[in-house]
């Protein structure tokens, strides 16, 4: 219990202390602390009632001790007051706005607000996580450590430290990027800190598809090697690499591997299996040229018209399903694998493992039915007319009845 210039402040236990007001305040000249917490008492008495009276609430413990601090300068007094509330969150908005309404300390004119309300179990709670994170990384007994091996784990926590931003736009990177003539470019933050942790210090890092320009720029000046994850994302980056920088070496992690998760042994396999990219330029060229020349033969089956015994076939099947909704699988040899009604026709494609070559069925040809086919690699699609149908996949030959 203290007495504050004849104000009793009794200060409320700090294991019931909800709730924690901070609010600040300007006075228009030179005040001290007994005649801010004087102010506090006498201009909110009675203006809340009984309940709410700040004496009374002391008295109960509701309401702890009231902190000030005041300094003055220049004729001016400035300083913050706390109030501790045991009161719940209403009550305690309440009490501060109340603050609010003080208008002058002593004989001064005065401004008080409120800056925030902390939620002091919250805070000890977020105490509570920071500490316990503190326990367990550091008082907890580790198991313990082969001493051959803690000079490896010392040298990987420092390389692990060293990396750096590099560029205009800060791309994680070693510290040995500048000074290198050669440079290893990853994708990643997480693909350098493991190469650093392995010892290599030249390695910077794409942070995605977009290539940055300082990338591009230093690839005028160095040796570059792509070291990239070896999935499809690495497929991209690569793609793009050759496009807009000037690449040496590609290294590949295994399939389905990321550079980051490589061990030691992996990084030194992979980085000595390398290869000039001249000799990525080249599979690349047979690749497309052999893709080309499959898609025009397909294009160019494709557009060939059955002969005619194929014709004669097709137009007995459109005969015979013609005004029965009904649609037929056919094989190479357009004889029927299963028929089925139309309606069924989309779920058949979507699930039946039939290995159909051709469909005649009574039906609208719509694009939903025609991209189906093309994935099930159907050579013949005869429906009763062509649909709001916007794509013709190279690969199959739609039919109308009209045509047959």
């Amino acid at each position: 219990m203290e007495n504050n210039g004849g104000v009793i402040a009794m200060k409320a236990p700090s294991d019931t202390t909800k709730y924690l007001i901070h609010a600040e305040i300007i006075a228009e000249g030179v005040v001290e602390r007994p005649d801010v917490v004087g102010a506090i008492f006498g201009q909110t008495e009675g203006l809340l009632g009984e309940d709410l009276d700040l004496r009374e609430l002391q008295k109960t413990g509701r309401i702890g001790r009231i902190e000030v601090k005041v300094e003055s300068k220049s004729g001016k007094s400035f300083g913050e007051i706390k109030v501790p509330s045991s009161l719940d969150k209403v009550e305690t908005a309440i009490l501060a706005a109340a603050l609010e309404t003080i208008e002058r300390v002593g004989p001064c004119s005065a401004r008080i607000k409120v800056i925030k309300i902390e939620d002091v179990r919250a805070s000890k709670r977020r105490k509570i996580v920071e500490r316990a994170k503190d326990i367990l990384r550091d008082l907890f007994e580790e198991p313990e450590i082969e001493s051959e091996k803690i000079a490896d784990l010392v040298r990987q926590a420092v390389r692990a430290e060293e990396v750096i931003e590099y560029g205009e736009e800060r791309l994680p990177a070693g510290p040995a990027v500048d000074e290198s003539d050669a440079i290893i470019v990853v994708e990643g933050r997480a693909d350098v800190l493991n190469l650093l942790r392995h010892g290599i210090k030249n390695v910077i890092a794409v942070e995605g598809t977009n290539i940055p320009k300082t990338i591009v720029e230093l690839s005028k000046k160095k040796t570059v090697t792509a070291f990239l994850d070896g999935d499809r994302g690495g497929d991209l980056i690569l793609k793009e690499l050759l496009q807009v920088a000037d690449i040496d070496y590609v290294a590949r992690a295994p399939e389905g591997k990321g550079v980051e998760d490589l061990t030691q042994k992996e990084i030194v396999k992979a980085l000595r299996n390398k290869v000039p990219v001249e000799q990525i330029h080249v599979i690349r060229a047979k690749e497309e040229r052999r893709e080309t020349r499959e898609e025009e033969k397909v294009e160019k089956e494709s557009v060939e018209k059955p002969d005619e015994n194929a014709v004669n076939v097709l137009k007995r099947h459109k005969e015979e399903v013609e005004g029965r909704l009904i649609a037929r699988l056919l094989d190479r040899n357009l004889n029927i694998i299963r028929e089925v009604p139309v309606r069924d026709l989309v779920k058949v494609l979507k699930t039946n493992n039939t290995r159909a070559a051709s469909i005649v069925f009574d039906g609208v040809i719509t694009q939903r039915v025609i991209d189906l086919a093309a994935k099930k690699n159907i050579a013949y699609l005869v429906g009763v007319r062509l649909g709001s149908v916007v794509k013709v996949p190279t690969n199959v030959r739609i039919i109308t009845f009209d045509e047959l």
